[in-house]
């Protein structure tokens, strides 16, 4: 399985049972994001609702910026 597939596949899990990777999300200081870790990628999302808004993908170090 390759990285964009198993990130995939993590932010499938994510809408379909947000406790399940509880140990891997955390909420972003002074924002309404919060953030998947998914190896050395971070996925910074918003839940909105019944929708969870993917904000943006990207390397650990760049994910922040």
């Amino acid at each position: 399985m390759n990285v964009g597939d198993l990130i995939e596949a993590k932010i499938e899990q994510l809408a379909a049972d947000p406790d399940a990777l509880r140990n891997n999300v955390t909420r972003l200081v002074g924002t309404r994001e919060f953030r998947l870790r998914v190896g050395d990628w971070r996925v910074i999302f918003r839940v909105d609702g019944d929708v969870l808004r993917i904000i943006r993908i990207a390397a650990r170090g760049n994910a922040y910026d």
